[in-house]
């Protein structure tokens, strides 16, 4: 959940940070995701935006909706560019069909995953299409090489580069070694998507409670359906048993390594036998709140996720709402609580387990009021400095290697303090 809300409840800190926020390293422009754009998603009054999806959630979450506004990039010039890439790909795939497919587009939108029309939960950029041969084939494609949301990158850059501290982790960007990654919460679905794209050698489970949820990423966020998995372990859409023409197009490749899962993830994490290099955890209901269960130190879910982390090198980066830099605590009911969540997670995960070397630190991610917790395996060392600067170090191999539209060094050195 991105934290900063309608403006009648939170605004964005204070006018002396915005400064120092805009003071910090250049932005890349040519990164569709960047803060940039944030006026076109953010729903300021624009009357161009239209809700797409609306339902009514039985799992804390309230009214559901997802509301679509312009996209201004791509530019449509280039739109034929990615409908030729289209046709060559299904061409690929379908070597055998005497049909020549086209494919045009439609246009490029954000749609904004928002509770009770008020708190906005996650954007995603998504691209509507068709075939040619079948008008009525609409599509949606989410764009999994943009991440929209600034705790998001910061999310991926602390965890992907503290993974790497410990462990030999780039192989998985070439396939050659696979990467066991579970994702709490589910949103949109961006996050996992972006790690599916960048890391072709990731196993993602996702775990999302809420059904609603789950059905607004799929119709209205152009989230891959081919990914839903049924409670026997099995895919929901056995009728094909494998992906429909325009899935196979869009994401062959990417949707055969993502597994979501409609569940409680206390319930996922105690019945899955699978060790988990790197966790998310973004989770939070319709009132802004991260459930009690998933950080009090004695609930089954930490005592299970430690048991489910691997031993040497495995990390978990926590969506935290943060308390800094807020006048009034009570505009984030989670804000008063950051710290004892850092606590439990570092007693549980590292404290509690044997003899296991890690480390427990905060970062803060740029222009929204959240901080992101890691807790990870492996670091020995770890004075403050030293961190510092092995993080440093990997981040400019994390963000080389991967490609990264973003700066991932922007993210890991953002106010970095150790937990206690």
């Amino acid at each position: 959940m991105m934290m900063i809300m309608n403006r009648s409840r939170l605004k964005l800190s204070s006018s002396k940070n915005l400064r120092r926020l805009y003071s910090s390293n250049p932005r890349r422009i040519e990164d569709e995701g960047d803060w940039f754009y944030s006026s076109e998603w953010w729903d300021a009054g624009d009357s161009d935006a239209n809700i797409v999806f609306r339902s009514v959630s039985d799992k804390g979450n309230g009214v559901v909706s997802v509301v679509a506004s312009h996209s201004s990039r791509p530019n449509e010039s280039q739109w034929y560019k990615t409908e030729n890439w289209l046709r060559q790909r299904y061409a690929e795939l379908h070597p055998r069909d005497v049909h020549n497919r086209s494919f045009r587009i439609l246009g490029y939108q954000w749609r904004t995953l928002r509770f009770n029309d008020d708190t906005r939960q996650s954007t995603a950029k998504v691209m509507a299409a068709y075939d040619e041969s079948d008008p009525g084939s609409i599509f949606l494609w989410q764009q999994a090489h943009c991440l929209a949301v600034p705790y998001l990158k910061s999310m991926v850059s602390v965890g992907l580069t503290s993974l790497l501290c410990n462990c030999e982790m780039l192989t998985s960007v070439y396939g050659k070694t696979s990467m066991k990654v579970l994702c709490i919460g589910h949103g949109g679905g961006s996050l996992p998507l972006f790690l599916a794209y960048k890391l072709p050698g990731a196993i993602i489970d996702i775990v999302e409670i809420d059904p609603v949820v789950i059905s607004a990423s799929i119709q209205a966020m152009g989230f891959p359906h081919y990914s839903i998995m049924k409670n026997c372990g099995k895919r929901s859409r056995v009728k094909p048993t494998k992906p429909d023409l325009i899935d196979e197009v869009l994401w062959n490749g990417i949707h055969e390594r993502l597994f979501l899962y409609e569940s409680d993830a206390q319930h996922f994490i105690t019945e899955t036998s699978n060790i988990y290099d790197l966790v998310f955890v973004d989770a939070y209901d319709g009132d802004d709140v991260f459930p009690r269960k998933l950080w009090d130190p004695d609930s089954g879910f930490l005592k299970a996720l430690r048991d489910r982390v691997h031993p040497q090198h495995g990390t978990v980066v926590v969506n935290l709402h943060s308390d800094d830099d807020i006048l009034d605590e009570s505009l984030l009911p989670m804000g008063k609580y950051v710290s004892r969540v850092c606590k439990a997670y570092k007693k549980v995960l590292l404290d509690d387990f044997g003899s296991v070397s890690g480390l427990a630190f905060t970062v803060h991610a740029p222009w929204v009021c959240n901080t992101s917790l890691v807790v990870s395996r492996g670091f020995t060392n770890s004075t403050r400095d030293t961190v510092v600067n092995a993080l440093i170090s990997k981040s400019l191999e994390v963000e080389n290697t991967l490609n990264l539209p973003f700066s991932c060094l922007q993210h890991v050195k953002r106010g970095l303090i150790i937990v206690d």
